[in-house]
């Protein structure tokens, strides 16, 4: 009821057109911007193409001013955590979209926490381009190999049911058994055949959740995409397969995902670290040469125990913090070249890397002595 009156009320202060589901309203399309709903009522802001990152702050600063200008007049806050910090989940409402019915309904099939990312998690994510295949190629490796390193840095979710969970990134473990046909690192990426073809062979083989007719999903779960046979739509054949749920995905575009939701101090540094490491040359020439020898079993290593200890994850005899040292001064070297004057925007980030102390790490120091073990100062003193 509250989600909708919120979006409503955007709608009828900030403008937009209303995306509908049945009787429900599910989102707003403003502009190039849409603001949609994920399974758990988490609100998602996909802002449009943008140049500089200054723009991107404008429009995310935009965003959080409508959002908050609504809820407050509502009694609703906002708050940036990589997971939900007390609710369990028998304690939220799904949101009234079809295929989030159909996901829920197959997730407890293909593992033990996907349910957890679905309705408990909160992400920011990164988009950037490529301009040729072997750009692709040289930045889908980076990105998929320096995304524990994104996750180690931004670690934000710390609790669990108002306790201590034991991870300083919750949001991060629950990919590790959500869907294996989904997730992982996908090694085949470093092999020296991968290309465009590769990838659609991947795609190809994951199995399907649902397909869209007559503007409505259809229940597909487990069918597979390549075999192209529905036998809920006998005759039908599926075109296009999106559900590919790696914390990396290859569209038109790179997709990142392997950031905790954050402070907004901290929502514009994660696209300035990797607009500094991707779009300039000399810093992708610096990556490349860094991770060319890392194995398979490093990388998976490193995504299955940041999680866990973030920067003090050790890694060839040193440690994560170490590794993000070298490359965020990549990062920061990177947008100095740009010439836009975006470095500023890693000064969060360069006092964490600097520190060793996440933000997760801060929240759990702040739980255990002046919130005296009680998780619910959180939505006050983190609100948005």
């Amino acid at each position: 009821m509250q989600i909708r009156d919120l979006l409503n009320g955007i709608a009828d202060r900030f403008g937009g057109r209303r995306v509908v589901e049945g009787n429900n309203i599910v989102g707003l399309k403003q502009g190039t911007q849409n603001i949609s709903l994920e399974p758990g009522g988490q609100i998602e802001l996909s802002g449009a193409p943008l140049e500089t990152l200054h723009q991107t702050y404008a429009e995310v600063n935009s965003h959080l001013c409508q959002v908050k200008a609504v809820g407050e007049e509502m009694g609703i806050g906002f708050l940036g955590l990589g997971f939900q910090p007390k609710w369990a989940l028998s304690d939220i409402p799904l949101m009234p979209k079809a295929k989030f019915e159909i996901a829920r309904n197959y997730m407890p099939k293909v593992g033990c926490i996907g349910l957890d990312m679905m309705f408990r998690t909160c992400t920011v994510q990164v988009n950037l381009d490529y301009g040729s295949e072997q750009d692709m190629i040289t930045k889908l490796r980076t990105a998929i190999a320096l995304q524990p390193i994104a996750t180690a840095i931004f670690a934000n979710s710390p609790f669990k049911e108002g306790k201590l969970s034991g991870f300083v990134s919750l949001r991060s473990y629950t990919y590790t058994d959500t869907d294996d046909d989904r997730t992982g690192m996908l090694p085949f990426v470093f092999d020296s055949s991968f290309g465009f073809e590769r990838y659609v062979e991947y795609v190809l083989d994951v199995p399907m959740y649902f397909v869209y007719r007559n503007k409505r999903p259809v229940d597909c779960t487990g069918m597979s995409f390549r075999d192209g046979k529905l036998p809920q739509l006998p005759g039908d054949r599926p075109v296009a397969n999106p559900g590919v749920g790696a914390r990396v995905r290859l569209k038109r575009f790179i997709e990142m995902r392997g950031a905790d939701g954050g402070p907004f101090s901290t929502l514009c540094a994660l696209p300035a670290f990797w607009v500094g490491l991707l779009y300039d040359e000399e810093s992708l020439r610096c990556i490349t040469d860094m991770i060319a020898d890392w194995t398979n079993e490093e990388r998976d290593m490193l995504r299955r125990k940041v999680p866990i200890t973030g920067l003090k994850t050790q890694f060839r005899g040193r440690y994560v913090k170490d590794l993000a040292e070298n490359i965020l001064k990549l990062a920061k070297d990177g947008l100095q070249r740009r010439g836009h004057m975006e470095v500023g925007f890693l000064n969060e980030v360069d006092e964490i890397v600097g520190t060793g102390v996440t933000q997760a790490e801060k929240l759990a120091n702040l739980y255990t002595t002046k919130w005296q073990h009680n998780v619910d100062p959180v939505f006050r003193e983190f609100i948005y």
